[in-house]
């Protein structure tokens, strides 16, 4: 049996992990950023130099403040109502969940009868779980905006002459 104690101990671990994840993003995107910006500091002994259409991290940008957002940006329309519809339902069962756990906490201590409990503890873990799936949807959206705006330039087309698929690729030796 659980207690309020244990509960709250669970609870903090919880937060614990989350702000690890927090720091870790926070962490990587510094580096990529730096990375960013010592790969522009040298100069382009090239003559042409090819400069993507999309931004990566304004796509990303985009996304992390209205989800979806980054996919209209680099053009995808389609996938927009795609994060629009996982991220509703996910809200509306985490709302669900949440609901019923309270219900069943409450009856829990009012008659304390195991059934409730029980009841209880799986609404709570239903919507716990509900909650991972939101914060990796919002996280799948910002990989999607961000990968689907370093590949806009990137094309296959067919080669007219032989009817196969060409892929190309175009890389900048600086």
């Amino acid at each position: 049996m659980m207690n309020w104690k244990d509960y709250l101990n669970s609870s903090k671990s919880s937060i614990n992990h989350i702000i690890k994840t927090f720091f870790f993003v926070l962490i990587f995107f510094n580096a990529a950023f730096a990375q960013i910006e010592n790969a522009e500091d040298k100069p382009v002994k090239s003559d042409s130099v090819f400069v993507s259409t999309k931004s990566p991290w304004t796509a990303v940008l985009m996304s992390a403040v209205i989800p979806g957002a980054g996919q209209i940006y680099n053009e995808s329309y389609w996938k927009a109502p795609i994060f629009w519809a996982l991220s509703g339902w996910f809200v509306y069962n985490w709302v669900q969940n949440n609901n019923s756990y309270k219900e069943n906490r409450d009856l829990y201590i009012q008659t304390s009868d195991e059934d409730y409990r029980t009841l209880r503890t799986f609404y709570r873990d239903q919507r716990d779980v509900f909650t991972i799936y939101m914060g990796l949807t919002y996280i799948l959206n910002l990989v999607d905006a961000y990968v689907d705006a370093q590949l806009f330039d990137f094309s296959v087309d067919e080669d007219f002459l032989t009817g196969q698929p060409r892929l190309n690729l175009r890389i900048n030796l600086r």
